[in-house]
């Protein structure tokens, strides 16, 4: 008579929410460098210029934004479109690698747009938008008439999507610079770092540093970090060297050995996220942050609100309002939370904004649709 198999060890929602904090460097501010932090952290959500300065106030000892900017300056960090097909801040050598890991979700996009290209030779769409960005950096809508005037009976967008898609088209400087603006202009991320790009990494060295960052965590949870498919045998490979959990709805959950897991009652400040904050994105099961009461509250149309946290889990949503720091949340907070939210507040703007007279106020949050 066989033994069943000993079933793998519960982590209940307190345990994975300690364990993905301290990996999100938000449990205590960490000493390391912008540089370090975004490579670390497999690099910042960062659809807008501010979000991946916010992220890293709420992470790092001692951050100026200036130090993200010049190495957005110095090109040795970018902002191009990799997971979930979304504008990320990379350093150098994960814009090279990393893209072309997501690649294949990349050629898959472009089947969304297939009745705009009826007719268009993809490899040479390609290879006419890359010489026109390498030539000098386009907009997506110089992109898009250039491409149009190639094949005039195609839908316009499509087409400049398509080249988006088929390219690692990085946004070129002064755009994502701090206290810069600049329109988004686009060039190859070969032409703006002079090297090539490199092979796609093996898909198991990814989900290791994806669980440095992002574990305990399911192979469902990366594919939706990612946005690839079939990862199911990258984890199977990495097995032997790996721990496995359980969640409280029975999933399987990979993780390191050697990798923080703190005790759940690991106290958990406030912290203020930006909008699209990798924390909230990263995983298939979100209620390891996001409470399924508040599931949905911080988008209103296509709008996205940045979020802060208490205790841990998505508290509420907040908003630069004049001179003002409005911060909305979903529930009432006790008094020790509101000043400790308050504070938090007061040093994310001493951050971000040294110097300028910003208030810290409490309103009532607005209606936010489903996201």
């Amino acid at each position: 008579m066989t033994k069943s198999a000993t079933p793998a060890p519960l982590l209940g929602t307190h345990a994975l929410n300690r364990a993905t904090l301290e990996r999100q460097l938000l449990l205590r501010p960490a000493a390391l460098t912008a540089a370090a932090a975004v490579g670390r952290l497999l690099g910042l959500q960062a659809q807008n210029v501010r979000p991946p300065y916010q992220a890293l106030a709420a992470r790092l000892d001692g951050f100026a934004p200036e130090a993200l900017s010049r190495l957005m300056a110095e090109r040795e960090a970018v902002r191009i479109v990799t997971m979930r097909s979304t504008i990320h801040t990379h350093t150098a050598d994960d814009a090279l690698t990393l893209r072309p890991l997501v690649q294949p979700a990349r050629d898959r996009e472009i089947n969304i747009f297939r009745k705009g290209l009826v007719g268009v030779d993809l490899e040479r769409l390609a290879l006419l938008a890359r010489e026109l960005v390498e030539a000098e950096p386009r907009t997506m809508g110089q992109l898009r008439d250039a491409l149009s005037a190639e094949w005039p009976e195609a839908d316009p967008r499509a087409l400049a999507v398509a080249a988006r898609c088929r390219l690692p088209l990085v946004q070129v400087t002064p755009r994502g610079l701090w206290g810069r603006s600049g329109q988004v202009a686009l060039t190859t991320v070969e032409r703006w770092l002079g090297r090539p790009a490199e092979p796609a990494p093996d898909p198991a060295d990814v989900v290791v540093r994806y669980l440095a960052a992002f574990g305990p965590a399911s192979v469902q949870d990366m594919q939706t970090w990612s946005g690839l498919t079939r990862l199911r045998p990258a984890f199977e490979r990495l097995r032997p060297r790996l721990l496995t959990f359980r969640d409280e709805r029975g999933t399987e959950l990979f993780d390191l050995p050697d990798a923080p897991r703190p005790d759940p009652a690991t106290p958990a400040p406030p912290r203020f996220l930006p909008e699209y904050d990798n924390l909230l994105l990263s995983h298939a099961d979100r209620t390891r942050v996001v409470p399924a009461a508040y599931r949905g509250r911080t988008w209103q149309g296509n709008t996205a609100h940045p979020t802060f946290l208490v205790d841990g889990f998505l508290a509420g949503v907040w908003k630069l309002r004049g001179d003002a720091l409005v911060v909305e949340p979903f529930a009432g907070l006790g008094r020790a939370a509101r000043t400790a939210v308050a504070a938090e507040a007061e040093r994310m703007l001493g951050v971000l904004y040294p110097g300028e007279p910003y208030d810290v106020r409490f309103g009532e949050v607005t209606d936010m649709g489903q996201g």
